[in-house]
């Protein structure tokens, strides 16, 4: 199983988004606190559909917390810092795929921690700050599934 990984989240849609993504892979979702919204957000809601009942959501107070529990077999952070392109790295099953807050990405920190072999990042303009959080989720949960063959999807 892959776990997509929302570090600090901030706005509901783009969560409901990815909650409606995860329940269709069969991806477990893990939210790292603070969220920038409560999980009974109408907005919330709206964009996840009624796929808030297939999906494996969990919420932790810290990275750490989710790490315990689920002992990940390798962490890939998504910056736009990052120097490797999502499809050179090469996912396997119990692989965590980690994405920053909308504003502001996941803090120097933590992408120090992970190292830049970790690091990867989505290929677009160069005069683009960034691409929406729950389409860079499709993008790299949907190329890890590709390298894992589709497990369970038809």
């Amino acid at each position: 199983m892959l776990h997509v990984v929302l570090y600090q989240p901030e706005i509901p849609p783009n969560t409901g988004n990815i909650i409606r993504l995860c329940a269709n892979t069969g991806t477990q979702l893990s939210l790292i606190a603070p969220l920038g919204f409560d999980l009974e957000d109408r907005k919330l809601k709206r964009a996840g559909l009624d796929y808030r009942e297939f999906a494996k959501v969990e919420v932790f107070q810290c990275l750490d917390e989710f790490s315990a529990k689920f002992r990940p077999s390798a962490l890939f952070a998504f910056s736009t810092y990052g120097k490797r392109l999502h499809a050179d790295a090469i996912f396997s099953s119990g692989n965590a795929l980690l994405f920053g807050p909308e504003t502001r990405g996941l803090p120097q920190a933590l992408l120090k921690k992970i190292g830049p072999k970790n690091t990867l990042r989505i290929p677009m303009n160069p005069d683009s700050r960034s691409i929406n959080l729950s389409n860079a989720v499709s993008i790299a949960l949907f190329e890890a599934l590709r390298q894992l063959k589709y497990p369970f999807l038809s």
